[in-house]
């Protein structure tokens, strides 16, 4: 990277940004149309010879949400790199708990087309990533996978055919929205995800039970956030 390249790390869900809002509760908050955004002083200062400018933003929930911020902040800083770090859930049987997904593929699925071709749409809201300006030592365990994304919580009666169509493990809300907006743009991508519930026949793990997700996503949020520096000394343009 250049000197000063600006590196946005976006975040969605609103328990997630109150997260990193109690880790850095000294910096100056300024605000946009999507959310809060910030400077992390302290992270900033841990980056290797002040190349790389950090700014935490908070893009909202849900696609729309997600491709407008996403849009936002590439307008605004031009970022050489956009990182989104969050949670998602997790199939019953296929992950566990705490797992961190490094997206290799995103894909947009709850999508109802009665004209046209479905297939077309979906492959249209599909993104693929060239991961290798990562290296090949990444600085945490990840499992690297799809993220499946739709604007609902995980379905009972969806997984069998997200698992035997896309090879799918978890969803979440707003990875494929901003992994297309970015890709649009030409801008680099970095999605990470920690599976913070597991969604079974039976149902739901947090599923009417706000403070159970936010007590999982506390821990995932800690570590993915700890893990930023090391990601972008690593990373390999």
């Amino acid at each position: 990277m250049g000197n000063h390249d600006t590196v946005i790390i976006l975040v969605s869900a609103n328990v997630e940004w109150k997260i990193v809002r109690e880790l850095f509760p000294e910096e100056r908050y300024e605000h946009s149309p999507y959310g809060e955004w910030f400077y992390p002083t302290r992270l900033n200062t841990a980056l290797p010879e002040a190349e790389v400018k950090l700014i935490f933003f908070h893009g909202g929930c849900g696609k729309i949400a997600a491709a407008g911020s996403t849009q936002y902040v590439i307008d605004r800083w031009s970022p050489r790199l956009i990182v989104n770090i969050g949670t998602c859930g997790g199939f019953s049987g296929e992950i566990e708990r705490g797992e961190i997904i490094l997206a290799e593929r995103t894909l947009v699925y709850d999508i109802i087309e009665q004209i046209g071709d479905y297939e077309e749409h979906i492959a249209h809201y599909t993104t693929d990533f060239d991961l290798s300006w990562l290296g090949e030592s990444y600085p945490l365990k990840v499992r690297k996978s799809i993220l499946v994304s739709a604007d609902r919580d995980l379905l009972v009666e969806d997984i069998p055919g997200l698992k035997s169509r896309y090879r799918a493990v978890a969803g979440d809300w707003e990875s494929g929205a901003i992994a297309w907006v970015a890709r649009r743009n030409g801008v680099r991508c970095l999605i990470l995800r920690g599976v913070s519930d597991l969604v079974s026949e039976q149902g739901g793990e947090a599923y009417g039970e706000l403070a159970v997700f936010a007590s999982a996503a506390k821990p995932i949020m800690e570590q993915l956030i700890d893990s930023i520096p090391a990601w972008i000394a690593t990373a390999k343009f």
